[in-house]
């Protein structure tokens, strides 16, 4: 079955068609970043206007880039949950329309289940082919920071997940603090490439070994040392009026050291998602450790999981989708629906949105 795949829970409009829950035949993505960077983060707003501009072409390039006519198209399926409201408003409303029109099947899936399944497409580039369970998945994505167990496709255990400030999050408040922009996951690996991670000692909070994370005590460590660099400027433009305030990057002396600060801050981040990943793998005996989600295209934390697992009592295989797949994409979210036909999961035409809801299903 070919499915026809639509993600729009942040600022990315995708669209892509899989066929039986693994093959990617086409996979569209049009990014928002040029319209939130002035604003240091994505305002959800715009958002979802942008999604509206997007998501007709978009649609319309996944069926062409899958060579396929709408007759080829066995079902449709979305990211309904969770995410921002107004921008799987419009995702969610064009679905609904599409199996309307063309008289398909409606799947609703949930964005975390999309990332972990997305180890299970198949490209040129990839093919894990049979993956063991039971499985640990770290999902790292935005405001997310999960720890999942895993015994079958759609049968998890939520372990652990963030108290406050997600591994995301906590990077692009990290890299507004030191000034190097949004996005700040990829803005904090590059400053960190030069620095020394031991330089400038930071906290990690490992809850007394529970499997739950917390960055937002990192976030005020960092703040507490760049505060001593920061410099007011000299001339304070007056303000321009418009809807929404443009982030205006602070100003520090020369001589704060950016790449210590940045590497300390990445290796504490790294850490306590390594170590508490590998402290239930270990708890659930598995035979698998799944990374994915949009901060798992972090260069240092993937080399430091491979490590890690490579050390690993049991020897668990490390997998995570390559980076075209941990953003958010569509094509995941094929995967994950092929899933939920197979358990007779399908929507209704009231299928509703949820700005927050944990990945627990139990089968």
């Amino acid at each position: 079955m070919n499915v026809l795949a639509i993600e729009t829970s942040c600022d990315e409009t995708a669209a892509a068609v899989v066929a039986d829950g693994r093959d990617v035949r086409s996979t569209v993505v049009w990014s928002q970043l040029a319209d939130h960077q002035r604003y240091g983060g994505v305002v959800p707003e715009l958002a979802a206007r942008a999604h509206l501009t997007a998501i007709g072409p978009v649609v319309r390039d996944a069926l062409s880039g899958a060579d396929a006519e709408w007759d080829d198209i066995g079902a449709v399926a979305v990211t309904n949950r969770p995410g921002l409201s107004g921008a799987l408003l419009v995702g969610v409303n064009a679905a609904k329309g599409i199996a309307l029109a063309r008289n398909l099947p409606l799947v609703g899936v949930h964005h975390i289940e999309g990332h972990i399944a997305a180890n299970w497409l198949i490209d040129e580039l990839q093919d894990y082919g049979e993956i063991a369970m039971p499985a640990v998945c770290l999902i790292v994505s935005g405001g997310h920071t999960d720890l999942i167990r895993m015994s079958a496709p759609g049968e998890y255990e939520l372990l652990g997940t963030t108290l406050d400030d997600a591994a995301g999050e906590a990077f692009d408040k990290g890299a507004r603090l030191l000034g190097l922009g949004y996005p700040g996951g990829p803005a904090i690996q590059h400053a960190a490439e030069t620095g020394d991670p031991a330089a400038i000692p930071f906290p990690r909070a490992w809850l007394n070994d529970s499997f739950d994370f917390s960055f937002s005590g990192l976030k005020t460590a960092l703040l507490r040392l760049v505060e001593p660099y920061r410099v007011e400027p000299v001339d304070t433009p007056e303000p321009v009026r418009e809807p929404y305030a443009a982030h205006v990057p602070p100003t520090f002396r020369s001589d704060m050291p950016v790449a210590d600060l940045a590497a300390g801050f990445q290796e504490a981040i790294v850490d306590v998602l390594v170590g508490k990943t590998m402290a239930a793998a270990r708890a659930c005996n598995a035979r698998t450790v799944i990374l994915a989600g949009g901060v798992a295209a972090n260069a240092r934390l993937r080399a430091a999981m491979e490590t890690a697992v490579a050390e690993h009592d049991h020897s668990p295989r490390l997998i995570s989708p390559r980076l075209t797949y941990c953003t958010d994409n569509a094509a995941m979210i094929g995967a994950a629906a092929h899933w939920a036909i197979q358990r007779g999961d399908i929507a209704g035409f009231d299928l509703d949105v949820f700005a927050r809801e944990s990945l627990t299903r139990k089968g």
